[in-house]
């Protein structure tokens, strides 16, 4: 049985995205998510997991870093949950790019 990958459809184009870049490794849409005005998602094209998409960010990376410093012109950050306790709800690695507001300091 083949697991069912909403990151791999999204990739296919087989489920529906609002994909702002697209090039032959890497895929950035925004998250249904609106926790910030900025809730970007950068993707392999190939499905990879969170441990070895870090070990090698390579094109995501450099894409990410771009499409924070068009969508955010202000500043962004970039992360990643790792496993369940972090939030982390979706198997196919992936970058956050968040930003659009000042995001406050600690208390």
């Amino acid at each position: 049985m083949r697991y069912r990958c909403s990151f791999c459809e999204i990739v296919s184009h087989e489920a529906e995205a609002d994909i702002v870049y697209e090039d032959d490794e890497v895929v950035v849409f925004r998250n249904r998510l609106h926790w910030v005005p900025v809730m970007l998602l950068a993707v392999p094209k190939r499905h990879v997991t969170q441990e070895e998409l870090w070990r090698d960010m390579g094109r995501v990376g450099e894409v990410a870093v771009r499409m924070g410093q068009e969508h955010c012109p202000g500043g962004f950050r970039l992360l990643s949950n790792f496993g369940m306790d972090a939030m982390q709800s979706q198997q196919h690695g992936h970058v956050h790019i968040l930003g659009g507001t000042f995001l406050g300091e600690y208390a």
